[in-house]
C-alpha cells in the first residue's frame, strides 16, 4: 500500500511540474512577448502565430493585415535583427500581421533597419529583397521598450 501511495504522490509531483511548465512557455502571456521597432521606436509586442486554417482564411479574406518585417537570413549569419512593425495603435493598426522576410542581395551586409521606410527604400535602391510568407501572426503593442 505505501508503494501504491508513493507512486500516486510521484505522478501527482510530475504532473504538476509539467504543467507549471507548459504555462510558463504559454505564448499567450509574457512568454509571447518580444521587442519590436516602429519608427525608430522600440516597442513590446505580444506575438502568437494563427494556426494554419487561420493564416490561410485570413489572408485570402482580410485586406487590411498589417505586416512585420523579419530576417531569418541576419540570424542565420549571427546578426541580431529585430522584428518591425508598418503600424501600431492609432496609426492604422490592426491586431493581425503577416510576416514578410528581408534577405539581404549579395554585396549587401545585413543590418538592422528600425521603420518600415527604411525598408521600403533599401528594397526600391536594390540592397533587399521582400518576400511575404503565408504567416500570420496576432500582435499587440503591449507598450514602449
Amino acid at each position: 500500500m505505501a508503494r501504491r501511495t508513493l507512486c500516486v504522490v510521484l505522478g501527482a509531483v510530475v504532473m504538476l511540474s509539467l504543467a507549471g511548465v507548459a504555462r510558463a512557455s504559454n505564448p499567450n502571456g509574457r512568454s509571447g512577448q518580444m521587442p519590436a521597432y516602429y519608427d525608430d521606436q522600440l516597442f513590446t509586442i505580444n506575438f502568437k502565430e494563427l494556426p494554419p486554417g487561420g493564416e490561410d482564411s485570413n489572408l485570402n479574406h482580410n485586406k487590411s493585415i498589417n505586416t512585420i518585417y523579419m530576417c531569418d537570413q541576419c540570424e542565420q549569419q549571427n546578426v541580431m535583427f529585430i522584428s518591425l512593425l508598418d503600424a501600431i495603435q492609432g496609426d492604422g493598426f490592426n491586431p493581425l500581421w503577416q510576416e514578410v522576410q528581408v534577405s539581404f542581395n549579395p554585396g549587401f551586409a545585413p543590418h538592422q533597419f528600425t521603420s518600415d521606410a527604411d525598408i521600403l527604400n533599401a528594397q526600391a535602391a536594390g540592397e533587399i529583397t521582400l518576400t511575404p510568407t503565408d504567416e500570420v501572426y496576432r500582435c499587440s503593442v503591449v507598450g514602449p521598450k
